[in-house]
């Protein structure tokens, strides 16, 4: 027997040892049966679980679970990201703190081998919290991308692709992080709006030279006509103008027609450079004249490179200024922000600043280090990402138009509208850089040999036999992008290079689901490689799914103190602790008090341990395309009741001595009742079915929800009680029969959503089960259990008997007190069933008995259910003059608000001065009151 209640902490370690004991998690690998498989976007080992990972993994464990039930082999390969940068972050950090040597004092190899160790004691804590979340991978086979197997896929395409011209060794602009002292990708950069300045400077012209300069407004007349020395130029870098190499100005910009050609001193510096033509300066920005700094800029870089001016570093790798003979020495060895105040101070003092303007500007700066990203020329490696991104474009365009005639396949976004995100990124894709200046991750393998050339080879020895004996070779201190092994991930991890039964049976994945931001940086990598080492795409589909944010709809961040930590929701947190875990680590200490407030206003006593099931239900119900999750935890509490109504139908169905009867025909029920309660289950698991298919969790999720509670807890099992308590025995069993049959249903249905309560109550309905709910086969009804007529019969009977039941309640009629119902221009088919469902109206409308009429007697309620009215007259039921007052006091009360509101509403110092989302708050309780007073009215009017 079930226990009173379902304890998700308990419960919920144990069912999940079980599954992973039995091997349930595991592909058969058997060839009869169709293959399907999802790998998982590898989380940093560095990782801890947040409301990404659960909206990702819930929605990923959704369909491995419906596919293993209807049959499939399936895979969901796991594993975790070695997490380059920020891993090797964590570790220094660890090391610092406990006052130990840092990575430079230690060397490489005892570094990584602190790695290493620090990994194997406290990395992967985010696998077990993806257990705690249910998630049925098959951990016999977790990956980790810095493992034997998978390093051996990254070297060997790193060769191979070098030898066919795919990987080059070139000097580029790239973003520079200084802290770290390596190059960062594009995802690694924040750009964050801050106060800053524009700086006006004058470039005088060589030689003093002059020239007219005339603005003129938009209907061609002049504005300002001055002789002028100089072009104004403007910047919001200063220090980056000692290595100008030109300055820009559009061609159509008739105000520097004259000066186009010739040179200008730059201040400082004391070099000259040219003042050129180019469509990127914008003439209505600033002075229209743009410093070209293409050691230090990236559109300064583009437009270097397509006029051939020369490029010149200023800063090392700390970002400190650095000696050459472009470099006036004052300068050497400064900071770059002090050189920054050096700069401007200088030119001041020139006579050459013009003024200083402040200005919100955006500034990029590094997402761990916290430090501004600096554009610099390096020597990095790179992929050719233009040459391997057309196939790549091709695969997703025969997706989306449904052609299935290539062998190297297609792949479609869903939503599709992401299609055009991706086509955006790809077709203006430039070289990818995979090199890093750090130490964790998988080591470059080339070699720079003494005589000034590069060997690239699998490893040392294969190396050296390119060299020949005579050259001394070193490795490249520099690392891979972690993006580069990410993107062998649904290969690599099936153990290419190998040609293994897995990679065989399982590549190309059916989808990958993951997030938006990640779209060029890994799926579209992952479209590259897999085309060009596989010659397949690696997935079908690409499920984009919604970004969690918390009830407000602002993004949750650790920094703002609105994180809500998905382990808090399942096993549950105190008040005090949660304050503690939210003002920590905010970017604003001040803010604390405040952060506390909120949180203590909200969530007066924390969170209670909802379990996994209603965390998991939340989030799919949720996941509509297109729109992001307000995470709200009044509704993963209202889950959590919808399991705990979901258990206590089950006790009573296990109370009523309803189990599964292993050779009942639900087909060859008598009762309509149960025809239509098997009907319905058909429609509900088919609608389910259908959804899932289409990527449509929060159908998927409403239309189960309805059903197990709607149509089962709420209807069938009150419509059964009198059957059950009956003394009807054939009646009897096949209703008990029936009911398990259906609850059944539901569990299967809801397992991939709620995975642990219908386990737990799979497991307790019955016995004599043959397997677990886990490997259940998934419902696929016949029609022969659709009975359209039964079905037709009952919802009409519901249908009759909520309208009743909503009539009385809207006239405050106690339950205890029935009254006849008349029956007014019912058709035959109609009166029929009234007739055939007399007792059941009576017991669950209160209704005393009922009549036909031709009109409602006066004085009765109201109400029409399709083409029949049923009149309830009041008389005996309640005192009228009473309700009356008490309808009328009700009035008052709502009257009374409405003009509260009103008078606030058409206050201008409320209006204009308050948040929006007060004012809207406030005419919405308007709306309401306004809809009060309706239908208190026209209950009055009911009343006679």
């Amino acid at each position: 027997m079930l226990d009173k209640n379902f304890d998700p902490l308990e419960a919920e370690a144990r069912l999940y040892k079980m599954w992973e004991d039995s091997g349930a998690f595991k592909p058969r690998m058997d060839t009869s049966r169709e293959a399907y498989s999802i790998v998982i976007p590898p989380p940093n080992v560095t990782g801890s679980l947040h409301m990404g990972h659960a909206v990702n993994n819930t929605i990923q464990d959704i369909l491995i679970r419906f596919e293993r039930m209807r049959g499939k082999d399936v895979l969901w390969q796991p594993g975790m990201d070695h997490a380059g940068i920020a891993t090797q972050m964590v570790v220094e950090r660890k090391l610092a703190a406990a006052g130990n040597e840092s990575r430079h004092e230690m060397g490489r190899d005892a570094f990584v081998k602190k790695v290493w160790d620090w990994k194997d004691e406290s990395g992967g804590t985010i696998i077990n919290q993806l257990k705690r979340l249910g998630s049925s991978c098959d951990w016999s086979r977790e990956r980790f991308t810095l493992d034997d197997g998978l390093s051996e896929a990254v070297t060997k395409v790193f060769v191979e692709m070098y030898e066919q011209g795919l990987i080059y060794r070139a000097k580029r602009l790239v973003n520079w992080d200084p802290h770290f002292q390596t190059a960062v990708s594009n995802l690694e950069v924040e750009n964050k709006e801050v106060d800053g300045h524009f700086w006006h400077f004058k470039y005088p012209l060589d030689g003093g030279e002059t020239y007219e300069y005339v603005e003129k407004d938009d209907d061609g007349n002049v504005t300002l006509r001055e002789t002028r020395d100089y072009i104004s130029i403007a910047t919001t870098r200063p220090e980056t103008m000692l290595g100008d190499g030109a300055v820009a100005v559009h061609p159509d910009d008739e105000r520097y027609a004259p000066i186009v050609g010739k040179m200008v001193r730059l201040p400082l510096a004391n070099r000259l450079i040219p003042i050129i033509t180019d469509r990127y300066p914008d003439p209505d920005f600033g002075s229209g004249a743009v410093k070209i700094t293409g050691a230090h800029d990236f559109n300064d870089y583009e437009v270097a490179k397509r006029n051939d001016i020369p490029m010149y570093p200023l800063m090392d790798e700390q970002a400190t200024m650095i000696a050459s003979e472009i470099m006036p020495e004052k300068y050497v060895g400064m900071e770059r922000f002090v050189a920054r105040n050096a700069v401007v101070a200088d030119i001041d003092a020139e006579g050459l600043l013009i003024q200083v303007e402040d200005k919100k500007i955006m500034q990029p700066v590094g997402d761990r280090s916290k430090v501004v990203i600096e554009p610099m020329l390096a020597d990095q490696w790179f992929a050719d990402a233009e040459t391997l991104a057309k196939e790549a474009i091709e695969a997703v365009d025969r997706g989306h138009s449904g052609d299935e005639s290539s062998e190297k396949g297609a792949t479609r976004f869903v939503p599709e509208g992401w299609k055009n995100t991706y086509d955006v990124w790809m077709k203006d894709i430039q070289p990818w850089c995979i090199s890093r200046q750090l130490w964790w991750g998988h080591r470059i393998p080339a070699w720079f040999g003494n005589n000034g050339k590069i060997y690239v080879a699998e490893n040392v020895e294969a190396a050296q036999a390119k060299a020949g004996k005579g050259v001394i070779l070193n490795q490249d201190e520099d690392v891979l992008d972690t993006w580069f092994s990410s993107a062998l991930w649904p290969f690599s991890t099936l153990g290419w290079p190998d040609q293994t039964p897995e990679l065989e049976r399982f590549y190309p994945t059916s989808v990958l689901v993951t997030a938006f931001d990640i779209i060029f940086f890994w799926v579209a990598r992952m479209l590259m490689q897999g085309l060009q080492f596989m010659g397949e795409v690696p997935f079908k589909d690409v499920y984009i799914h919604a970004i969690v944010r918390d009830e407000d709809g602002s993004k949750m961040s650790k920094s703002e103190g609105n994180v809500i930590d998905p382990v808090d929701l399942i096993q549950g947190i105190d008040i005090d602790t949660l304050v503690q875990k939210r003002t920590t680590g905010l970017r604003q200490p001040e803010k604390a008090p405040k952060v506390e407030k909120a949180t203590r206003k909200r969530y007066p006593v924390g969170f209670e341990a909802y379990g996994a099931d209603a965390l998991r239900f939340t989030l799919a119900a949720q996941a509509a395309a297109g729109r992001d999750i307000k995470l709200s935890v009044d509704r993963v509490a209202g889950y959590r009741n919808f399991g705990t109504k979901l258990w206590n139908a089950s006790r009573f169905a296990q109370m009523k001595e309803c189990a599964p009867v292993h050779d009942f025909n639900p087909s060859s029920c008598k009762s309509e009742i149960n025809q239509w309660a098997v009907s319905e289950l058909v429609k509900a698991s088919r609608d389910v079915t259908r959804y899932i298919e289409q990527y449509r969790f929060n159908d998927a999720a409403e239309a189960a929800y309805k059903f197990a509670w709607g149509t089962y807890c709420d209807w069938y099992l009150e419509l059964s009680k009198p059957v059950l308590d009956g003394d009807d025995a054939a009646a009897r069993d096949e209703t008990r029969a029936a009911l398990a049959f259906v609850l059944d249903g539901i569990l299967k249905i809801l397992h991939p959503f709620m995975p642990f309560i219908t386990e737990e109550i799979w497991q307790f309905m019955s016995e004599s089960r043959e397997s677990m709910l886990i490997m259940a086969e998934w419902p696929d009804f016949g029609n022969d259990l659709i009975n359209d007529a039964a079905s037709d019969d009952v919802n009409w009977l519901i249908k009759a008997i909520s309208a009743v039941r909503s009539v009385r309640s809207e006239m405050n009629i106690p339950p205890s007190k029935k009254g006849a119902m008349v029956l007014i221009g019912a058709s035959d088919e109609t009166a029929s069933r009234v007739k055939k469902y007399a007792g059941i109206f009576d017991r669950m409308a209160r209704v005393d008995g009922w009549s036909i009429g031709d009109s409602a007697p006066k004085g009765a309620l109201q109400t029409v259910v399709e083409e029949a009215t049923i009149a309830l007259p009041l008389a005996g039921l309640i005192d009228l003059d009473a309700e009356k007052s008490r309808l009328s006091k009700e009035i008052d009360k709502a009257q009374s608000e409405i003009d509260k509101i009103n008078k606030k509403l058409s206050n201008p110092n409320f209006v204009d001065r308050a948040p929006e989302a007060v004012v809207a708050e406030q005419k919405s309780r308007l709306n309401t009151f306004e809809s009060e007073i309706g239908k208190l009215q026209a209950a009055i009017d009911n009343l006679g």
